[in-house]
């Protein structure tokens, strides 16, 4: 009997999640390994933190929905894979989960290497639970008096979190944070003028400072540094610089890109082991490097739910192609944001009206399985 093993439950893996009966009618084990009972969906996730939704509003049932299709779901960091011995080694025991097949959708961290001394008020947008930490601890210091948030980085991470705790601020706080905005030195920089333009503009109105002197070299027990040594205080941190690839491929002797993640060929699969797969913001599409945006998770899952099935049957394998210009849609709170698609551009509370009922139609519809 073959054993496929998938290392976690994110966007790539949704429709292999949702069709695991038919690889268990076909005789084959499944087990999936992620470090929680759900999966958390990171396109509302600033939404959490800004009090739109509640964690249930944005999360998948992973475990209930593999039990349920008759999979084993084991809670556990992936910490090492063995490609020699085909196993699969975990942070939190002994065990090892042997594999014919490997699927990887071990998705992203933020780097806090920046980040020295007591990092007990310093939160990252990933893992999407940490948001809500983030917001009950805003909402608890709030009740003692005005409070100064520091938000580092100028991408849409950055501007989505500093507008989304300005809405949590003026909806369900006594008093209003002093926000920053430390975006380097300049905001939004790989997106369009337009859009560039138009994100600025709602900050600005929401009296969110945006701090573009340098990059932040430091940060230390509450302190900032930049470039050219001036300094700033905070009570809350949210460090917003990008997102790495898991480290597990680059500690586990696998083929990986310039920044750890697993280097896949256009079938979605490792380029030095054929037996392992991949999807989402883990990998290093060699072909062509992708942006690290949900959409091309959303695109690989049909192709990956295809391949792994051909992979265990020894059939012909499906080319992935990243498709081209997609709907970019930023959540910059108090019901407002920035839609941009080819050449149409606007911001509003239409723009995010039209991401709300994008999210919650994908979310439901693996939800309910």
């Amino acid at each position: 009997m073959k054993s496929l093993v998938l290392i976690g439950g994110g966007h790539a893996h949704m429709i292999t999640l949702s069709k695991l009966e038919t690889f268990i009618s076909k005789g084959y084990r499944v087990t999936v390994i992620q470090p929680a009972d759900y999966h958390y969906y990171s396109g509302m996730g600033p939404g959490m933190l800004g009090g739109t939704y509640e964690p249930d509003d944005i999360r998948f049932a992973t475990k209930r929905l593999v039990e349920s299709k008759g999979g084993r779901f084991v809670k556990a960091h992936a910490s090492r894979i063995d490609p020699e011995k085909r196993i699969v080694y975990l942070q939190e025991s002994d065990e090892e989960i042997k594999y014919d097949l490997l699927s990887c959708n071990a998705g992203s961290y933020v780097p806090k290497n920046m980040v020295e001394g007591d990092s007990h008020n310093v939160f990252t947008a990933k893992p999407i639970e940490e948001l809500n930490l983030a917001k009950e601890t805003i909402l608890r210091k709030l009740r003692d008096g005005p409070i100064s948030i520091a938000v580092l980085g100028g991408g849409p991470a950055a501007v989505e979190i500093a507008g989304n705790i300005h809405q949590l601020c003026k909806e369900k706080a006594l008093h209003q944070a002093h926000i920053r905005l430390f975006s380097g030195t300049g905001l939004m920089s790989k997106v369009s003028p337009r859009v560039r333009k138009l994100v600025r503009k709602l900050l600005v109105r929401k009296g969110i400072e945006i701090i573009e002197k340098g990059y932040v070299e430091k940060v230390a027990n509450g302190k900032i540094t930049v470039a050219n040594d001036t300094s700033y205080t905070a009570d809350i941190i949210f460090p917003a610089l990008g997102v790495k690839p898991s480290k597990i491929f680059s500690q586990s002797g696998l083929d990986t890109g310039p920044e750890g993640g697993l280097k896949v060929n256009s079938f979605l699969q490792s380029t030095s082991h054929t037996n392992i797969f991949g999807g989402g913001d883990c990998i290093y599409y060699a072909d062509h490097p992708l942006n690290k945006v949900g959409v091309y998770a959303v695109r690989q899952n049909v192709v990956l739910y295809n391949n792994l099935m051909a992979a265990l049957e020894g059939k012909p394998l499906e080319k992935f192609s990243p498709g081209g210009d997609y709907l970019l849609i930023y959540n910059l709170g108090d019901g407002e944001g920035v839609f941009s698609k080819s050449f149409l551009t606007f911001s509003g509370k239409i723009a995010f009206i039209i991401k709300d009922h994008i999210d919650r139609k994908f979310i439901k519809l693996f939800q309910v399985l």
